[in-house]
Parts: structure tokens; sequence; C-alpha cells
């Protein structure tokens, strides 16, 4: 095992998944391997606030600067902690919101980045994997309410009031899927999506809540595990035509690029796992997520696969929590109990208007 702490360690190029809600002997050791830079934490690493801050205690403390810790933690149907958390609506319902009254949904969409942000922060956790900013075309299930609407211009705007109130309770956000995944029916967690739309197509809908959240400081980006054969055959992730010459040059992005989960289908079909992440990183990934192929991270961490570059190692620490609330003060906290009882109201609304 390496030794640690106290010591300073560049965070490497790799998040890992961890097995249960405690560390393992072997897993600390995966932590403090140079080529990791965090983990990505699931439901089955979870089983209450206080298990969640112990844990995120104990892989902050073994390295500096700290590991990154990272979680699906959208609202709606993608919220991997849920009891002792605030059940966050999902996306399509604030843009329903909007739509009958812009500046209520405006307001509410700032106040759940913010709440969001700040029970994560206050457990330890880092930063979130959002908002979605694809584009809801009715095609994809996989998508569905997880999107804020079909109109670019309303996405990129509530986008941008939830990017808001994270970065107000001390979050870095990270807006997926880059360049857009609503057109697509396949779920690339299963099968192959290939979006046929040309590049001009794709920038002038698409393109444009990411473009809003990018002029407005967003600290990273997720690309999408879709094929777009009219501008490469590789999907996004893989792809240097879409992470270096069209997010860095064309749309002139200089934070993080960090890949979707390596194991899915989408993804798994360009070769072992060592190979998905030489590919993601050579592509232009910052970070690449080995989150599910847990007996695999041996292999990925020897193999060597890295991106050692100070600009890459700016972006990451960027992206580093910054909580303003503790937990043990959180529910005492007055701006937590106005955004609970908000939150509480519209989830209370939304529930009268189904019955």
């Amino acid at each position: 095992m390496i030794q640690t702490q106290g010591k300073a360690l560049s965070l490497g190029s790799v998040l890992i998944g961890l097995a249960g809600e405690s560390l393992l002997a072997h897993e600390r050791d995966y932590l403090v391997h140079p080529r990791v830079a965090g983990v990505v934490l699931f439901s089955r690493n979870y089983s209450s606030p206080q298990q969640l801050q112990s844990l995120c205690e104990k892989i902050h403390n073994l390295r500096h600067p700290k590991l990154l810790i990272a979680v699906d933690h959208e609202g709606g149907r993608v919220q991997r902690f849920r009891e002792g958390f605030s059940r966050l609506p999902a996306m399509r319902q604030l843009g329903q919101l909007y739509q009958d009254d812009n500046a209520k949904g405006l307001k509410l969409a700032k106040e759940m980045g913010w709440l969001m942000a700040t029970e994560l922060l206050a457990c330890g956790v880092d930063f979130s994997f959002a908002p979605v900013v694809d584009l809801d075309y009715g095609e994809s299930h996989v998508i569905g309410d997880r999107a804020f609407s079909a109109d670019p211009i309303v996405t990129g705007k509530l986008a941008l009031a939830l990017t808001q109130g994270m970065r107000e309770a001390g979050m870095a956000s990270v807006a997926k899927h880059f360049p857009g995944h609503g057109f697509v029916q396949a779920d690339t967690h299963h099968a192959v999506a290939i979006d046929a739309r040309t590049w001009p197509e794709i920038e002038q809908r698409d393109l444009q809540p990411f473009l809003s959240l990018m002029a407005h400081g967003l600290e990273a980006v997720m690309p999408a595990h879709v094929r777009y054969p009219a501008v490469d055959d590789l999907p996004v992730g893989f792809s240097k035509i879409w992470l270096q010459k069209i997010l860095r040059q064309t749309c002139h992005f200089e934070g993080a690029i960090i890949s979707d989960d390596l194991g899915m289908q989408a993804a798994a079909v360009y070769g072992d796992t060592v190979e998905r992440v030489r590919m993601a990183i050579e592509a232009g990934c910052d970070l690449v997520l080995v989150c599910n192929e847990l007996a695999e991270i041996p292999q990925v961490l020897n193999a060597g696969v890295h991106r050692p570059c100070v600009v890459s190692h700016a972006r990451l620490i960027r992206l580093h929590g910054h909580p303003k609330v503790r937990y043990d003060k959180l529910h005492y906290n007055p701006l937590w109990q106005a955004a609970v009882k908000h939150l509480t109201f519209f989830n209370d609304q939304n529930q009268a208007s189904l019955l």
C-alpha cells in the first residue's frame, strides 16, 4: 500500500465504484493509487446520511489533494440517496412550472439546485452529475422526464438557474449528455445508440443549453455514448473530433470532460475495460468512470493509462466541493428549512393534480 497521508499526490484520471457501504482493505489500496481520482457512489453504498458522512470522511482523509466523491443525484428517477434526503422533482416538472409561470419556475430550479447540492455537500459528496440538459423530443425513454423541456431556450434558462443554486451551495456542475441524447430511442446502458442528424441540426438545437452554461463558467461536461455518424463514427466519449475539435476548439470549453460509465453497452462494444479507458483518455476525457466492473479495476490501474497534465489536474481540482453548512446544523438552517417547505408544497400540488 502506498502511504500518502500528509503527502501531496496529484489526482489521477479514473473514478471507481465501491462494493458496499464501507471501505474494504483492497479498495483503500485502489484509492491511494496515483491513477485514481476518486469514487462514484451508488445506492449500494448508502444506508443513511450518517453512514454516508463517515464513508466520505474516510475517503477524503486518504490523500491530499482530497479524492473526488461523485454521485448521480439529479432528482426524479435518478436520485441515488433517498432515505434522509429531500425527494427532488424530475426536471420535467420544473419545465412545466416554468411554462405556467416563468419566474416561479426559475426560482424553484435555483432553489432545488441549492438544496440538492447543500444536502450532498453536508455529507461529504463533492459533486453530482447534474444537470441533464438533453432536450425532450419524446423519443428517448432513458431521458424522458429527466429533461427540462423540448425547447433549448427554456432548457438553458432552467439549467442555468439550477447550476447557480448549486454554485451558491459550493458545488460544481456537470452538464450532460453532450451534445444531446434526447433524439435517440436507444438506451446506451443496454444498446448502441445512433443519431443520424447533421451537425447544423444538432448545433442549432441540442447544443444551445450547453453553450449557455459554458458562457456562465460551467465546470464540467459529460459526453454521450451516442454515435453521430454525420460527424464521426465513434461515440462522442471516444471521439477526438467531438471532444478536442468541437468541444474544446469550437465551443471553447475549458472545464473538465468526464466520461459516462464505461461499462454501459454502447461503450462496451469497443473493447475490454482497459481499452475503453485508453480510448476515452486519448480522445480528451479528463476523468473516466469505471463504476461496476469492480474486478477489472486492478487491470485498469496497472495498465498505465493516464493523463498526466497540469491543466487537466487544475480542471479536476475545481470539482472539489465547498460545503457551507455542516450536516449536524443542516436542519436548523433557515435556508434549508425554506427550501424544503417550498419543495413539499410543490410536490403536494403535483400529487393533487394527478388525483
